[in-house]
């Protein structure tokens, strides 16, 4: 089957919809490694910096280990209209201690259920993207994002 050619498209009309669709969708799914199995769960994100995505998670949580051992990820977004977004990138620890107070003080979930922002559970991952790619609907062939760190 041929796949319909994709129509072109200006970089910030394409920035602007990957963003739309990242609003709109809310909750990514974010995959990881185990060992040699493939992992996916949605994910809250508790802050966006353009491409740039932050998550909390807990140290006791699954998905900490298989990223400490290999912190290639990669989101996908998902809108109601089934528009795509998918950040590929590397999650790095967030260590930087305004960093991680701007998001505790911006996101009354994490100050709900965990308390303090030195909660020794708490994580925040950074995930870097070095490919960011948009889909219309079902086209069925990506877009690449051209964007910035």
């Amino acid at each position: 089957m041929d796949l319909p050619e994709l129509p072109p498209m200006e970089d910030a009309e394409l920035i602007e919809l990957a963003q739309s669709t990242m609003h709109d969708a809310k909750f990514p799914f974010l995959s990881s490694v185990d060992g040699d199995q493939a992992r996916v769960r949605p994910v809250s994100p508790v802050r966006l910096d353009h491409f740039t995505v932050y998550v909390a998670n807990l140290k006791f949580y699954k998905k900490t280990e298989e990223i400490a051992i290999n912190p290639k990820v990669e989101l996908c977004y998902m809108a109601g209209n089934h528009d795509q977004v998918r950040i590929t990138g590397i999650a790095e620890l967030v260590d930087d201690r305004g960093t991680m107070i701007e998001i505790w003080d911006s996101n009354p979930l994490l100050r709900k259920y965990l308390g303090s922002v030195d909660n020794p559970q708490l994580i925040i991952y950074r995930i870097i993207p070095n490919q960011v790619r948009y889909m219309k609907e079902w086209a069925l062939e990506y877009y690449d994002v051209k964007f910035s760190v």
